[in-house]
């Protein structure tokens, strides 16, 4: 397994990861109308280049034999604080269980540190059970948060932080 940073050339495969995991992670928890608002205004190539770019979140690729199984971005020094935000962790639904996600978090985690902040937060759909895997790697919820993304969809979330 190989993580490395991702630049705006790599967009398309952030992207197709994207386009592979969401439908599967979010089938129970969002309509089908909902998940393709979210994709669009998310992990279009426009909004991922103006993540990178603009907003300067960092994105890391994870390979495996030169094929790109996951994704993670993150901000450090989130809204003047200590904290990184997690924005994104992702890797393909046939990948689950082989340790990509959990190498995407520590490379992660490993930044923060270096950058200073003492913790890292996220947020994750409070339906989402993926919550379960944060908690088993030092995440707690601190509050949960509904965040209007327009067109008549919100996110009902869970913000959750693991001290570093």
């Amino acid at each position: 397994m190989r993580i490395q940073a991702a630049d705006p050339a790599d967009i398309p495969f952030i992207r197709a990861i994207a386009l592979a995991t969401w439908p599967v992670a979010y089938k129970e928890i969002l309509s089908p109308a909902q998940l393709a608002y979210m994709l669009e205004i998310m992990y279009s190539e426009a909004a991922l280049a103006d993540q990178m770019t603009v907003k300067g979140h960092r994105f890391l690729l994870a390979h495996h034999d030169d094929r790109a199984m996951g994704f993670a971005a993150f901000e450090h020094h989130c809204r003047g604080e200590r904290s990184t935000r997690l924005h994104k962790l992702y890797v393909l639904p046939e990948v689950h269980g082989s340790g990509a996600g959990r190498s995407l978090h520590n490379a992660v985690e490993e930044a923060a540190r270096s950058a200073g902040d003492t913790q890292l937060e996220l947020n994750v759909n409070r339906f989402n059970p993926s919550r379960s895997w944060y908690e088993r790697i030092g995440y707690r919820i601190a509050r949960d948060e509904v965040i209007d993304l327009g067109n008549g969809y919100v996110m009902d979330d869970h913000v959750m932080v693991k001290p570093l």
